[in-house]
This record gives C-alpha cells, structure tokens and sequence, in this order.
C-alpha cells in the first residue's frame, strides 16, 4: 500500500500566531508538511529560517520564510494544497483577499481556532485581548495584575510573541529586571510591553514556544495573566475572558479579524476611552455588544494621562513619539502623546517627516495617514538608532514620550524629554475588583 501523500501547507504570518500554530498543530504532525512560512507587517523577517532546533524532527533543515507578496509563485511552483492564515489586525475584506488570491491559485485556505490552537494550563487563566491594536489591553492588563496582586495573589504574565531576533534563543524568555531587556536585545515593541511589568517588580514571559513558556511561568504563579498582542485570541484556554473596545473607531469590532472573535467570546467588554469618544460612538459600541454578546459584563472606562513634567511643555515646540504599531497597522492617526501636548499647552506640534531618516522614511511612505506624530519604530539595533537620528535632527524643544517605553534607557537624546502614562480608570459600576473577586472565588484554590 502506498505511502498517503503529506498535504503540503504554507502559513501566513508575522513572526508570532504563525509560529504558535505550527508548534501546536503542524510540527508534529505526519500528515503535513509545512512548507514556508510567509511574513508582513514586521519588517527584515522574510528570507530567515525557523530553525531546526524549533522547527522539530520532520524538518531538519528547518523552515524558510518567504514574503507574502510573492504568494500566488509560492502555491504554484511548491505544489502547496492548503494556505493558513495566521496573523492578527486586519479587516475581513483583507483576508477574504488572501483567502481568493489562495484559491484562485488552487489551494485551499484555512483558519485555525481556538480548539487546535489553545493550551489548557493547571493554573487559572485571566486573558486580556481587544479588537483592534491601540484600544487600550496594556493598561489594561496592568489594571488586573495589580488588583490580583492587592488580593494577595502571585501574578506571573505572559505576553503575545514578538520574536524578532535570534529565535534559537527565545524560545522561553524571562523578564524581571531591565538588565534582561538588554540581554535579550529587546526591539522597543517588546520593551514597550515588558518595562510597565518590570516596573512594577512583576516577572513577564515571552517566547517562540508558549507550551514550555507556559509550564515554565506555572512553576511560580498563582494565577496566570495573558496579554494579547494585537487583536489576536488567546494561545491559552482562559477562565477569564476581557476584552477591550476602542469607541474613536466605533464598528471595528465587527470588522477586523480576529478581533471580532475576542468581541463575540468575552465575559467581560470593555468600553475604553469613554472619556474622549462621542457619545453616539460609545452606543454604537453597546449596541454592537448587545448584538452579538448580551450575555457579557460591560464595563466603561477611561485611560487618564499622566506626564512627569507637564511644565516642560507648555508654550515649547514638541515633537511628539507614539507608540509604534497602534499607530502603524493600527490605523490611529495619534495617541497619549499628541493628547499630552495639546492638555499642557505646546506652542507647536513640529511635522517629524523633514527630519526622518532610513527605515523612518519608509515607514512614513507605507502609513501616510502619519503626518504630526513619529511613530516609536525600532525592530532591530539599525531602526532603533535611525528612530534616535531622527528624534536628534528634530527642530523641536521637547521629545514627549507617548510610547510605554522610556526611550532614554537605550538612546542618547540631544534634547529633554517628557513621559506619559495612562492608567485604566473605570467609571460607574461594575468594576474590574468585582468580576476578579468572583473570578478567584471561583477558580483559585484556597490553602
């Protein structure tokens, strides 16, 4: 009897969900054989290799990454029946494109969910998602682990991937003092979403491979916390699902991808930003929720800014840093910074676009909706120092730091600089202490 054919697949990606899907549901797997990855969205990934040592014994030369430009080439000239889509924060109509672009090239296309994808932990899991980048999941995330925390709580965190280095060696990666961001050579994305942890003496894990990252994290944890990158779902079965919206982009939640899969399965709906949103776009909101998931609790709040030295800025000319992908596929046009700015009286807002160099400029010409703000780019040590040229050659009197990340720490700036921080604030009732203190009644074992 012959031997049954190995279905040959190609998966879509950006250097994370694609990765964690193949760890979970191809590597080992004798019915397939992976054949590429592809990559967007995150620059210099294409043309690496997922190595041999991650990729498993059915691929001992490991797996190349291709770009996803070239996918028709890939299906054709590799014989390739199935495509799996496997990354986050993009509309529907995006990936219905790549879904017929698929077909139209003769393979089938796939969407892996929450049943293939997800691991069970022995410890209770809290997951924080949203629908779309920029909503607000970091604060709020950091709003959970402190008041589990308060409750007496070991709280370890988890984050979504963001392996853009040398994967051999992030395969489990442990955050608990800023020495551990260098070691690991961390781009400013990833220190954007480690430092607030750090900050406040929590340990945060990362990695390619979130089953031994997992057992690893349960090994000093009472409660695990997931942080979602993105709008994506999460890589573990969670005991507590939150969710949060953005109202400045009413109806998003309904129209990206997997976004609205995090809409329709949360316990708990966050309405953020209520405090700067339009009214008419905070009902649209509800009404969606009360559309697809009236059996969620909702709860409404704010993300309140705070600068360490508001008086820097009044009446000075500001060149404003933001936070790099909300701004970039997230789609906003500003974030805390510019708010900052215009909350502490800046004479002027400057235009970065003169003063940008390398990579910075391409950025600017890929994302044109960018046009008084510059967007925290840094996904290697060449983008981090031409973001740093780019801050340095800026007519501007004060750098306002908009971004999580205290870009100090890393760079050498020619001109002062303030920080903003924004906090998760809920307004009215209920409030996150409650559904917690249900959530540990429920699911923590007692002593």
């Amino acid at each position: 009897m012959a031997e049954k054919k190995r279905k040959r697949v190609v998966i879509l990606g950006a250097a994370g969900r694609d990765f964690h899907n193949f760890n979970i549901f191809f590597r080992d797997n004798p019915e397939y054989e992976v054949v590429a990855f592809t990559a967007t969205q995150i620059p210099d990934i294409e043309g690496r290799i997922y190595p041999p040592e991650l990729a498993g014994e059915l691929y001992p030369k490991g797996i190349p990454i291709w770009s996803e430009d070239n996918l028709e080439k890939i299906i054709k000239e590799h014989d390739i029946d199935i495509v799996v889509f496997a990354y986050s924060d993009v509309s529907h109509e995006h990936v219905m494109h790549l879904a017929s672009r698929a077909h139209a090239a003769g393979a089938d296309f796939w969407l892996l969910g929450p049943k293939s994808t997800m691991i069970k932990s022995t410890k209770p899991v809290v997951a924080v998602t949203a629908v779309r980048t920029g909503c607000g999941k970091s604060q709020t995330s950091r709003k959970v682990a402190q008041l589990l925390q308060e409750m007496g709580y070991k709280v370890v965190a988890i984050r979504h991937p963001m392996p853009y280095g040398d994967l051999r060696k992030q395969v489990v990666q442990r955050f608990a003092t800023f020495e551990d961001l260098d070691k690991y050579e961390c781009t400013i994305e990833e220190r954007e979403e480690y430092e607030p942890y750090i900050e406040r003496g929590m340990v945060v894990y990362a990695g390619v491979d979130y089953e031994k990252i997992l057992r690893e994290a349960e090994k000093e944890a009472d409660i695990i916390l997931w942080d979602g990158g993105n709008n994506d779902f999460p890589f573990y079965v969670p005991d507590l699902w939150i969710v949060v919206t953005d109202p400045h982009r009413p109806g998003h939640e309904l129209k990206y991808h997997p976004g609205e899969t995090n809409f329709r399965a949360a316990d708990v709906i966050i309405i953020n930003k209520i405090d700067t949103a339009n009214r008419e776009d905070v009902q649209k909101v509800r009404e969606n929720i009360e559309k697809v998931n009236p059996n969620a609790i909702v709860i409404e709040a704010a993300s309140p800014i705070f600068v360490d030295k508001p008086e820097l800025i009044k009446g000075k000319r500001v060149l404003v840093v933001e936070d790099g992908p909300t701004l970039t596929h997230g789609g906003m046009r500003y974030g805390a910074g510019y708010v900052a700015a215009k909350k502490f009286g800046a004479k002027e807002i400057i235009d970065p676009r003169p003063y940008a160099v390398g990579s910075i400029v391409e950025t600017y010409k890929k994302y044109p909706h960018l046009d008084v703000i510059l967007p925290a780019m840094g996904y290697g040590k060449k983008q981090i120092k031409e973001l740093e040229e780019t801050i340095n050659r800026a007519d501007a009197d004060v750098v306002i730091m908009g971004t999580p990340v205290d870009l100090r720490r890393f760079m050498n700036l020619n001109k002062p600089a303030v920080r903003v921080k924004y906090e998760l604030e809920e307004i009215g009732y209920p409030k996150l202490k409650d559904v917690l203190r249900e959530f540990v009644e429920k699911h923590v074992k007692k002593d």
